[in-house]
């Protein structure tokens, strides 16, 4: 059975669209057969993984309202071992027309039962909210992964995710686990980066990844051309840092043997010793 991961937070610009896309790219080339469920109305991992939304004519939309199969609906990315379950901008008006269905908060649950027996890692997209949709998502899934920015009023809204996180837990999944923080966006030469590095982790100690996601211009650029990083430039360090992080879930899950001092490659420490080196020369 495969292990489902939402990935949330209620605060736009943290990343989350890509940690969603480049987890699940990086997962897939681990030779984990992943599949990414985008659950955001703006369909950014739809475009991320190559596909353009507006020629999108089936999507999660369809599962949701009209009870289409998602088995039907899912896309097959240039990415080995990685498939897409599409959104559209019609997402928007589902969360209006599931007010009033019965168990409306396990709607998606119920389609990915037969789904998790075929894939290793099912990643979810949430939307920058905390409403129906991303409920749904939380009471579909296994674990929660929890991108937050490195920077001071990213921090403000993590309690209140955590909160909510808490009362799905306590009313709708109780299984629910926060499978980690992942602090994005860190820019080592800023003290304000470091400085919530270390009060992330002292607040929250070992729910926080060991991996940390630099700001890295070739991400950007490989949203740009709807390509996951490890597509676009794998020796760059956006693309190490992410397969870091997949290879860190494995290692936390049980699923690989090799010891994480002898997976990660620490880029921070590249990068110094490259700057030495240029100094030396």
């Amino acid at each position: 059975m495969g292990k489902i991961i939402s990935v949330a937070n209620q605060k736009g610009g943290v990343g989350k669209t890509t940690t969603a896309v480049n987890l699940a790219a990086s997962l897939a080339i681990l030779e984990q057969k992943t599949l990414l469920i985008d659950a955001d109305p703006q369909a950014n991992s739809t475009s991320g993984c190559g596909f353009d939304p507006r020629n999108i004519k089936i999507s999660l939309y369809e599962c949701l309202i009209d009870a289409a199969k998602p088995k039907d609906i899912i896309l097959e990315t240039d990415t080995p071992n990685l498939f897409l379950l599409p959104s559209h901008l019609d997402l928007v008006g589902a969360e209006i027309e599931l007010i009033n269905h019965p168990n409306r908060e396990k709607i998606l649950k119920g389609l990915l039962q037969d789904l998790k027996k075929n894939y290793d890692f099912i990643i979810i997209d949430c939307s920058p909210s905390l409403g129906l949709i991303t409920v749904n998502a939380l009471t579909a899934s296994d674990a929660v992964l929890v991108p937050v920015q490195c920077e001071y009023f990213a921090l403000e809204g993590l309690g209140k995710l955590l909160n909510t996180i808490k009362i799905v837990q306590s009313r709708l999944n109780k299984e629910l686990e926060i499978e980690g923080i992942l602090l994005t966006m860190y820019d080592q030469r800023l003290n304000l980066s470091n400085q919530v590095v270390s009060e992330v982790k002292r607040r929250f100690e070992t729910s926080v990844f060991n991996t940390i996601i630099h700001r890295n211009t070739r991400l950007g650029e490989a949203q740009s051309l709807r390509q996951p990083i490890i597509l676009y430039d794998a020796d760059s360090k956006g693309a190490i840092n992410y397969l870091n992080l997949a290879r860190e879930i494995l290692q936390n899950n049980g699923m690989t043997n090799v010891p994480m001092d002898e997976k990660i490659v620490d880029t921070t420490s590249l990068s110094i010793q490259a700057m030495e080196n240029k100094n030396l020369n």
